[in-house]
């Protein structure tokens, strides 16, 4: 009785060990849970359900759920530097830059929900530290991209952290506040209207 009942616990746990999940996928499913629930639902019984398969193989890559939060964390944070880097930089024109990165920012919407979400809970000291690095990040590399298209520093740095409040207090009207969503050509004229004020002229 006892060995036949102890097999199949064994062989789930050689499946889980070898790699059927991996780390990442966690991070993965736990990214998806906080863009859908918040940060506070994310938990690891929940994920276990949601990806079929027992707790054990989330203790074979985490010792905690706080450490799947972080992890969570740093594949959005890596996330947000393949978009900006990978997408962007080839474009040589900095004013052509800027009216890419609004039409790609305009669309990235789980991007922005995950954003609203950790905003929400700036307090938890896992997401506080991310938050100020990528927000810096943000700014620094708008900052930089007005500078190239020919804005004094001061004035491209006012004109940085103009853009980036537009953007956090667009999430905050329509994430947050729940703010009626606009119709697709009302946004896509609002986006329109955001990149000819605010990229400088040749």
């Amino acid at each position: 009785m006892t060995n036949t009942a102890t097999k199949p616990d064994a062989a789930n746990s050689a499946k889980e060990r070898t790699g059927r999940l991996s780390a990442d996928d966690w991070a993965a499913a736990a990214l998806d849970l906080i863009a859908e629930q918040g940060v506070s639902a994310v938990a690891v019984e929940p994920l276990a359900r949601r990806l079929g398969v027992t707790k054990g193989s989330f203790y074979w890559h985490f010792p905690s759920r706080e450490a799947l939060l972080v992890a969570a964390l740093e594949r959005w944070e890596k996330m947000e530097q393949e978009l900006l880097f990978g997408e962007l930089e080839p474009i040589n024109d900095p004013r052509a830059r800027l009216r890419a990165l609004f039409t790609l920012v305009a669309h990235e919407y789980k991007s922005h929900v995950v954003y609203s979400e950790l905003i929400k809970a700036m307090d938890h000291p896992a997401v506080q530290p991310v938050i100020g690095r990528v927000s810096e990040r943000r700014l620094d590399y708008l900052t930089a991209s007005f500078r190239q298209a020919g804005l004094p520093r001061t004035d491209a740095r006012h004109r940085a952290q103009l853009l980036y409040s537009a953007y956090v207090g667009f999430l905050q009207l329509n994430l947050q506040l729940h703010q009626t969503r606009m119709q697709h050509d009302e946004f896509e004229a609002y986006v329109e209207h955001m990149a000819a004020t605010l990229i400088p002229n040749p």
